[in-house]
């Protein structure tokens, strides 16, 4: 969530004047994350998200948005977007598509207990269970084809240890078959700051717009990438054993996710490692831009491609 797109005041108001929010009291730019504009934005009826979609188009957008609603109206702590008079959740503003959410109460934790460990492995379990049910459907933009391209397209880019680091994970990759594991929509971007609390209560779950069609498992291993590892790359056990035990108390494991578990760790770890990478040679630029070091996600792939996995 970083600012690519300004907005002014004159703007901001203009733009509200389509919403039953009341009246601007101020607005702030939230310089987190990498992929979108985000303003916090205040107004006489409440505190809201506004997010101006810097990549996604029109036609992507519906997908994500009716997945917040779905999520919210079946009780899990989800924002659900917010409605224009004529009864609209996508609009416009400065030429991208834009939408607002109402603000969640709550913090992101950068060190998390074994409670919200427990309760972000149980809400992710209970997100699969009920994402089963939503009709939509949209393909993993950071796929299988999408990790085979961008890492190709770092080679000429990058020294020669982390060139074979890349080829040499792309051919194992290779080797998973991901049409052999339950699949389902995912959030597929479930970090530290994507996950609100007050004290030891989850009271949200946000950012949905990386969400998509892909493999449960991937999503329990990215979630479990960010939240139970340690800076040199290796998991905590006991914030580990705790997220695990949590989702599956609300989604069981599959023998054939069993088998994958460690390819699909080490996917995990891929993704985040060549996004961050990509980004860091071939920066964007913005007002505010936050780009996250690469080297913390090749850190936790090393790790998982000299160590056996702990058990689901």
């Amino acid at each position: 969530m970083s600012v690519f797109t300004k907005v002014s005041h004159t703007e901001l108001q203009d733009f509200l004047k389509q919403y039953p929010v009341g009246e601007l009291i101020g607005f702030q730019g939230i310089g987190e994350g990498v992929e979108n504009t985000n303003y916090f934005v205040d107004t006489t009826d409440g505190r809201w998200v506004l997010t101006l979609f810097e990549r996604l188009n029109y036609a992507d957008l519906p997908f994500f948005l009716g997945l917040m609603d779905h999520i919210a109206s079946r009780g899990l702590p989800g924002a659900m977007p917010a409605r224009t008079h004529a009864g609209e959740n996508l609009v416009s503003l400065n030429g991208k598509p834009a939408a607002m959410v109402r603000r969640l109460v709550g913090q992101s934790v950068l060190f998390p207990t074994l409670e919200q460990c427990k309760q972000v492995g149980r809400s992710l379990g209970e997100l699969h269970v009920a994402t089963a049910s939503y009709p939509g459907r949209c393909e993993n933009s950071r796929g299988v084809a999408w990790r085979e391209n961008t890492g190709r397209g770092l080679l000429a880019h990058v020294d020669a240890d982390t060139r074979a680091l890349i080829e040499d994970e792309l051919r194992a990759q290779a080797a998973l078959d991901w049409n052999t594991l339950p699949q389902g929509v995912i959030h597929a971007d479930l970090f530290r700051d994507n996950v609100l609390f007050v004290d030891d209560r989850l009271t949200g779950l946000i950012d949905f717009y990386y969400a998509c069609n892909d493999s449960l498992l991937y999503d329990l291993a990215i979630t479990l990438n960010d939240w139970c590892t340690e800076p040199e790359g290796a998991p905590n056990a006991a914030r580990w054993n705790a997220m695990v035990s949590a989702y599956r108390s609300r989604r069981g494991i599959t023998p054939a996710e069993s088998d994958a578990w460690p390819l699909v760790l080490r996917a995990a770890a891929l993704r985040f490692w060549l996004s961050r990478l990509w980004d860091w040679t071939f920066p964007r630029e913005g007002d505010v831009v936050h780009m996250k070091d690469p080297n913390a996600y090749r850190r936790i792939l090393e790790h998982h491609r000299t160590h056996a996995p702990m058990a689901l």
